[in-house]
């Protein structure tokens, strides 16, 4: 096997792998076991015809695709992602150029590689100053806040949805008197006035009662990720399964000590301030941070290839599709119900993308200048602040862990090492 490598504009690079013409004769022969006994030849039981005589009736390109495929994955696999200095950061774009019986095998894969990057000041870097005192209106805040997490949600029998409402609710929707894909919900769970669905959806459910069946007539928006029911009028047959709405809570000592050890308001706010001068620390840590790391990124060069940003915009689409399916929402239904579609979506996450790829380029590249070493005494110091967080005995949590924990750790310790440099030596104005 032999790889050439062609540099294009803008860290993307053109792979030309070449395999022996045996790998493609093993590889065909792969594909011939895989697919014998799905192929048809006169006189032989299925998956009984020799090679030679299903090559003679369909053509040796019969078994080429499958023989393609396996190539493909294996050079790959080898060559792309098996090779430290290239640094693939996206998916290839692959082209067969040469596929023929008796030959070496070659292809071709566009890929975007990891740009280099010329760093900018990241010790010193002058940022406006974050406030972090605690006002009366943050302790405020904050308990009308823990109020709402103590209301209680009961069912409502005796009066018709309102506003703010939660409702759960059984809904089909349709098109021309035909339903469609993705309209139809069952036990779905809506606040009324939360602007989830289809613009007008919710307003027409205020005064529905429990048990009732609604027509809800709305247009679906001009701009409709799916060409069929954009701009069109839709009317979607809903039935009120359960009302239900918040009861919350009265300040008073009462409150005050179910939500607290304390046993006043006058105490619960005094504690409430000490919390959340914490909190607010954190927090204008956090701001100091993505500040810096923005100037920083800012004050430096790099050539990000747009098939890098592509894969980051990917991975983040598939990662919120998860957190999705654990709320028992399609990321489908998520499009529907947002007007969105997979392109809207993509173009929306990109600027996100693009600044997560820079920032850890960024911080990347003063780990190594720094060049940032982990100790045991580092190492373990971790171990102990991540056991505490999962709650866990330091033993048990360390039992957990494999022997390819490490590195994975330490390169979050080196990143934590980092921004604590960026931050430390700062200049507020």
């Amino acid at each position: 096997m032999s790889l050439q490598v062609e540099k294009l504009e803008h860290n993307m690079a053109k792979l030309t792998i070449e395999m022996p013409a045996e790998e493609l004769e093993k590889a065909l022969e792969n594909a011939y076991h895989k697919n014998k006994k799905r192929i048809n030849v006169p006189g032989f039981r299925k998956g009984k015809a020799p090679r030679f005589m299903i090559e003679k009736m369909y053509g040796p390109e019969i078994f080429y695709n499958d023989a393609a495929d396996e190539l493909i994955n294996n050079g790959l696999m080898t060559e792309m992602y098996g090779n430290e200095e290239l640094k693939v950061v996206s998916r290839p774009e692959v082209d067969v150029t040469q596929l023929e019986k008796g030959q070496p095998f070659i292809f071709t894969a566009v890929v975007a590689l990891k740009p280099e990057i010329e760093l900018g000041k990241y010790k010193g870097v002058k940022i406006d100053k974050v406030e972090s005192e605690v006002t009366d209106e943050d302790i405020d805040k904050e308990i009308e806040e823990e109020r709402e997490r103590n209301a209680r949600t009961v069912s409502v029998n005796d009066r018709p949805v309102k506003d703010g409402d939660i409702t759960v609710i059984d809904f089909e929707g349709f098109v021309d008197d035909e339903p469609f894909e993705g309209g139809k919900g069952e036990n779905y769970s809506l606040t009324i006035g939360s602007g989830s669905f289809i613009p007008g959806f919710e307003d027409q459910l205020i005064g529905a009662n429990v048990d009732e069946e609604k027509e809800i007539n709305v247009t679906f928006p001009e701009d409709y990720h799916a060409e069929q029911l954009a701009g069109k009028p839709a009317v979607f047959k809903v039935v009120i399964r359960e009302i239900k709405e918040k009861e919350i809570p009265e300040l008073d000592d009462e409150f005050a000590s179910e939500v607290s050890e304390f046993e006043t308001v006058a105490e619960y706010r005094e504690s409430l301030r000490e919390t959340l001068a914490d909190k607010k620390a954190k927090e204008a840590r956090s701001i100091k941070e993505n500040k810096l790391l923005e100037a920083i990124v800012n004050d430096s060069r790099m050539d990000i290839p747009d098939a890098m940003v592509e894969e980051q915009t990917r991975r983040m689409i598939d990662d919120y599709a998860q957190r999705l399916g654990q709320q028992g929402l399609t990321i489908d239904q998520y499009y529907m119900f947002t007007g969105l579609n997979h392109e809207k979506m993509m173009e929306q996450m990109k600027p996100d993308a693009l600044k997560r790829i820079q920032t850890s380029l960024v911080l990347e590249k003063i780990i190594e200048k720094e060049a940032f070493s982990v100790s045991d005494e580092d190492y373990e110091k971790e171990l102990e602040r991540m056991a505490k967080e999962y709650d866990m005995e330091l033993d048990r949590f360390k039992e957990m862990l494999d022997e390819n924990s490490r590195a994975p750790i330490e390169e979050d310790i080196k990143l934590e090492k980092a921004i604590n440099l960026i931050i430390d030596s700062a200049v507020e104005k």
